[in-house]
């Protein structure tokens, strides 16, 4: 069974998970983007399937497009911005000891959720 939630910049779906590994398929409608965060317990891997738009690690920005694949450490302030006209799409796989919701630190959020 797939778990879909919604979220102010689009929504995410667990595709998988297990003790060691979560895989989400996340979509961030245009011109939205997810807060400033790190995490302390996982590292993540996205790869991007349709959609452009710009990823934040530290005070670094990177243009993404489809193919495009990005290497998150634990740690890393980080957010995913949809520059583009379409909805952004991309799988997060999610490395580590603990990956629930409430391993994130949010920074900055254009929903007022920090």
């Amino acid at each position: 069974m797939m778990h879909k939630e919604k979220r102010p910049w689009g929504s995410f779906e667990i595709l998988s998970e297990s003790d060691d590994f979560k895989v989400k398929k996340i979509t961030v409608l245009p011109g939205k983007r997810l807060s400033l965060q790190s995490h302390q317990k996982r590292s993540e891997h996205w790869i991007i399937l349709k959609g452009v738009g710009l990823v934040t690690q530290d005070d670094v920005e990177t243009k993404v497009i489809p193919n495009s694949h990005v290497f998150i450490p634990k740690g890393q302030k980080h957010r995913i911005h949809n520059t583009g006209k379409e909805a952004l799409d991309f799988i997060e796989v999610q490395t580590g000891s603990y990956f629930g919701e409430d391993d994130i630190v949010r920074y900055e959020d254009d929903f007022n959720r920090t």
